[in-house]
């Protein structure tokens, strides 16, 4: 970054009308902020576009007199040398007013406009105050929740929400008790004093859903349960889910760095589980400071330097703002000169830390063992249950799974209550280490064989498949279930295709490999509901 750019940036995608400055010669970031705060309920759409028009003039005029007061050049020149604005994802009204005014003020001052993808720049938020040089981003934020890793000049979704962000989520249960706009800081407050409650795990891969666990809460509370023992739940499985998934994709990418986004990880509790997830495993974990986790115009303006030394500007007429903005549609020109994740493990590894699990690995005797540790992040009774039911399911479709055509490895030895296993020792490598399009193809035929005997594989990513020669195995089972559900089928083949995207340099005809190799065996109708479950815009706001 040039060491003298300085950029104003404009954010107001949902509820905080917020302009900043960024001096890179200082690292310095001023922000104004003017939040929207609802009477009752969550966010109204009309409401905050309101609040926009009086509050977006009010928070860049006084940036701007920031970046007046503090500009050292002739005062002929302009304070600033362009202006970024959050182009979306977020609410249509609210992202027009905030691209108006960018406009505005580009053609008054005569400097470029830089147009910014609001979760991108929550990543790059973290990476900049973090110093890290290739994490792994979990955003979790009102409307969003999402992993993200740098691949082949773009962020590449490894995992998402299949139904609402995980602030929505938390805002539905509170406006369902009856308390106002935000509902995060209030299930905090009343965690506190909470005990835990059962409710819904649900984790496919590194995909996770809130629906059911938000109905079963609802229900909880209806039926008397305390408040403050449902709250306590929400958090410890909602964030558990989170830090799991997180785990997943460290795993996958073989990155050791992970980075927080979104207003979601002002919550202690998750910053907490998340630090206790990476340095069980040997990782790092930044959270930037508060006022950069919420929405805020600091990461707009930090990210538009960024974009704005790269060369990635934006003429009058393509500034259109996006209200389903996709991170992975921005080519990311600011790290073009950056490597990509390393992946794969080191030759002659004889223990490998997966996402779970340790696993030991004896090749001379045909034998590997694996140990599901116990996760300290989570509250002990569901980690207890969640290693006992998965390893006996890894045991019950890795056996089942074989019986049905599908190599995996031969089960030698389960104890459940230790959550142990003792396997056939199989492959020469991960499918993640070497990918080719038959190898790809065959899992395309093996996932469709799961699937006609009626279960899921849960996690099919391309670190749980084992090559040998021309032969793939199917290995860790621990997330599969038995369902005849076409949706279930679908959403593991989705699970599949993201594992490609997130770790192949051309990932396309691969992509096209696992779809060939299903239509073989399975049915037509489970790649149709792909193209639907792709097809789905998850990141609009549904405030």
């Amino acid at each position: 970054m040039s060491s003298d750019t300085r950029i104003l940036g404009i954010e107001g995608t949902a509820w905080a009308a917020s302009a900043a400055v960024f001096d890179a010669a200082r690292d310095d970031v001023f922000i104004e902020s003017d939040a929207y705060q609802p009477e009752s309920g969550g966010i109204h759409p009309r409401e905050a576009a309101e609040h926009m028009h009086e509050a977006v003039p009010r928070v860049v005029e006084r940036a701007l007199e920031h970046a007046r007061e503090t500009h050292d050049g002739p005062a002929s020149e302009p304070p600033i040398d362009a202006v970024a604005f959050s182009r979306g994802p977020g609410l249509g009204p609210c992202l027009r007013v905030v691209g108006t005014a960018a406009r505005a003020l580009s053609q008054a001052l005569s400097v470029p406009l830089v147009g910014v993808n609001h979760m991108v720049a929550h990543l790059e938020i973290g990476r900049h105050t973090s110093g890290f040089d290739a994490p792994v981003c979990l955003n979790a934020s009102g409307a969003n929740a999402h992993l993200l890793a740098y691949r082949n000049g773009r962020y590449r979704v490894l995992g998402e929400t299949m139904d609402t962000g995980v602030g929505n989520a938390i805002d539905k249960f509170t406006r369902h008790v009856g308390w106002s706009h935000p509902g995060g800081p209030k299930v905090e407050t009343a965690a506190k004093d909470g005990e835990y409650v059962d409710l819904p795990y649900v984790v496919k891969g590194m995909d996770f859903s809130f629906s059911g666990i938000m109905s079963a809460a609802k229900q909880r509370y209806d039926d008397g349960v305390p408040v403050e023992d449902v709250c306590y739940s929400l958090q410890e499985n909602i964030f558990g889910m989170l830090t799991e998934v997180s785990e997943r994709a460290l795993s996958l990418t073989g990155s050791d760095e992970l980075v927080l986004g979104g207003g979601v990880g002002q919550n202690a509790r998750l910053r907490e589980m998340l630090a206790e997830m990476c340095a069980q495993r040997g990782a790092r974990f930044h959270a930037p400071e508060p006022r950069f986790l919420r929405d805020n115009a600091g990461m707009i303006a930090v990210l538009g330097a960024k974009m704005y030394d790269a060369g990635d500007t934006l003429a009058l007429e393509d500034s259109r703002v996006d209200p389903d903005f996709r991170p992975d549609q921005v080519p990311v020109t600011w790290r073009r000169d950056e490597p990509d994740l390393a992946v794969g493990r080191a030759d002659g590894d004889t223990q490998v830390r997966g996402a779970e699990a340790l696993v030991d690995l004896e090749p001379e005797r045909g034998r590997v063992t694996k140990r599901r540790e116990a996760k300290t992040y989570r509250h002990p009774e569901l980690d207890d249950r969640l290693r006992r039911e998965r390893t006996t399911l890894e045991a019950r479709l890795t056996s089942l799974a074989r019986r049905e055509g599908v190599p995996t490895p031969v089960l030698s030895d389960v104890d459940p209550l230790e959550a142990r296993l003792e396997l056939e020792y199989v492959g020469e490598r991960d499918l993640r280490a070497g990918l080719t399009a038959a190898g790809v193809r065959d899992v395309g035929r093996h996932l469709a064989r799961l699937h006609g005997a009626g279960f899921v594989h849960g996690d099919p990513t391309t670190r749980n498949v084992r090559v040998d020669g021309d032969r793939t195995y199917l290995i860790d089972f621990g997330l599969g279930y038995h369902t005849d559900h076409v949706e279930d089928y679908a959403m593991d083949l989705h699970v599949f295709d993201q594992s490609l995207v997130g770790t192949a340099d051309d990932p396309e005809p691969l992509r096209e490999a696992v779809r060939a190799g299903y239509r073989e065996v399975g049915e037509e109708r489970v790649l149709e509901r792909l193209r639907d479950v792709e097809g789905r815009g998850r990141y609009q706001s549904d405030a």
